[in-house]
């Protein structure tokens, strides 16, 4: 889909489908930009197997990307170029036509599982995208799956037999935030005795999930744009950029749109993210959902079919956690052997599982230590697999000092 802003244009919007088509001020072009600064025959696109080629055909004022003046370059969706000195020419995924695509007939898809109408929408959605490099942005609230979608979406792609690579952005601290996406050369900054490949080079020939983009910082947010852009990386500390191939899939539960109207997110980076928009509904949308993923999560515990009153006890909760919430359930039935009650009506799944492990037949400093040794571990365990093992992030999420968090781990495995 072609627009223009910045200038009056006729017709507004122009679906590009095959052929040619010419951008320019005089009557006869396909798209009719009334701007001093545009030619009478401006730029030519057409649709390739990678994209849309853009050709300036000898303008006076010029075709520029990124601020270089351009005679020919193939555009992704997303991509924009500015033709004369006003009009900038957006080159947008065609997202009527997605949203547009018949229900799934399944109830699963590349282990996404689903028997509601929104989700049977979604996973037909997904199947439309199938061998498509197209960016998207995966949108829903904490717990729906984000991640679960992107690795539909990298499953599905021309570049499924290449590595899956997360990268949450909002576990990292900030000031190694170009570090873990870019890599840094040994020196760089205090700390960094190595060089460090970063998550771009590691998901070369593949895919990089970049969960909570809306967390990004705004310094590093021209840096991913450059790579997704051009493909061009730079380590931290070089001079000498890399180039690499990456299919990128970010995901939010933030309203970037709202950050870019307050300024935190780039608008250029946005549209170069969600080429594509996916929304993966809340549970409380889908309670035709909770049944099979209910039944499903139970089966992977090893419990057999769940009882009616479990399942029917399930379906009425309100589940803020959505998916990840169920699950979450179903395993502290499996272990307690009843349903948690909900939050605020009484005791929580934690106060019912202390219960059962109190033993009044031993001293309480001797359980009390134990149990305290026994989160101490299981929290640094959880930590440092959400943050990949840095330390730095590790110790910032938790408000420990890195050096106190290194004697912790310490401790643990001796």
């Amino acid at each position: 889909m072609l627009r223009v802003s910045g200038a009056p244009v006729a017709p507004p919007l122009l679906r590009l489908t095959a052929g040619k088509c010419v951008v320019g001020s005089a009557a006869d072009c396909d798209l009719v930009v009334t701007d001093r600064t545009v030619s009478r025959r401006h730029v030519e696109l057409e649709v390739v197997p990678e994209g849309v080629a853009v050709r300036d055909l000898g303008s006076r004022n010029g075709t520029f990307y990124l601020g270089q003046r351009v005679q020919s370059m193939v555009l992704g969706a997303g991509g924009r170029v500015l033709v004369g000195q006003n009009a900038t020419l957006s080159i947008d995924a065609d997202s009527d036509a997605l949203h547009a695509v018949p229900a799934y007939e399944g109830d699963e898809y590349r282990g996404l599982l689903g028997v509601s109408r929104q989700m049977r929408q979604l996973f037909g959605m997904l199947l439309r995208l199938e061998g498509s490099l197209v960016n998207v942005l995966v949108e829903g609230e904490s717990g729906v799956g984000k991640e679960r979608v992107a690795r539909a979406l990298h499953e599905g792609s021309k570049v499924a037999l290449g590595p899956f690579v997360a990268v949450n952005c909002g576990a990292i601290a900030r000031d190694v935030v170009a570090s873990e996406l870019f890599g840094h050369k040994r020196g760089a900054f205090t700390g960094a005795v190595e060089p460090r490949r970063g998550a771009f080079e590691a998901a070369s020939g593949g895919t990089l999930f970049l969960d909570e983009i809306g967390e990004l910082p705004l310094e590093v947010q021209p840096m991913l744009l450059r790579a997704l852009e051009s493909g061009e990386i730079r380590a931290v500390g070089e001079d000498t950029p890399r180039f690499v191939k990456v299919r990128v899939i970010a995901a939010t539960n933030r309203d970037l749109e709202d950050g870019v109207r307050q300024g935190s997110f780039r608008e250029d980076l946005f549209y170069r993210l969600a080429v594509v928009r996916l929304r993966v509904p809340p549970v409380r949308e889908r309670r035709d959902d909770v049944d099979v993923l209910a039944q499903r999560f139970a089966a992977s515990e090893g419990l057999g079919e769940l009882p009616k009153q479990v399942r029917d006890a399930l379906r009425a909760r309100e589940l803020p956690g959505n998916v990840r919430e169920l699950r979450n359930l179903v395993q502290a039935y499996g272990a307690l052997g009843v349903l948690p009650a909900e939050r605020g009506g009484g005791r929580d799944v934690r106060q019912v599982a202390l219960r059962h492990s109190v033993d009044l037949s031993r001293p309480f400093l001797e359980q009390r230590d134990e149990l305290l040794e026994e989160f101490t571990r299981t929290y640094l365990e959880a930590l440092l697999a959400h943050t990949g093992g840095n330390q730095t992030a590790a110790a910032q999420i938790a408000g420990l000092d890195r050096t106190y968090l290194g004697r912790l781990l310490g401790k643990l495995r001796r």
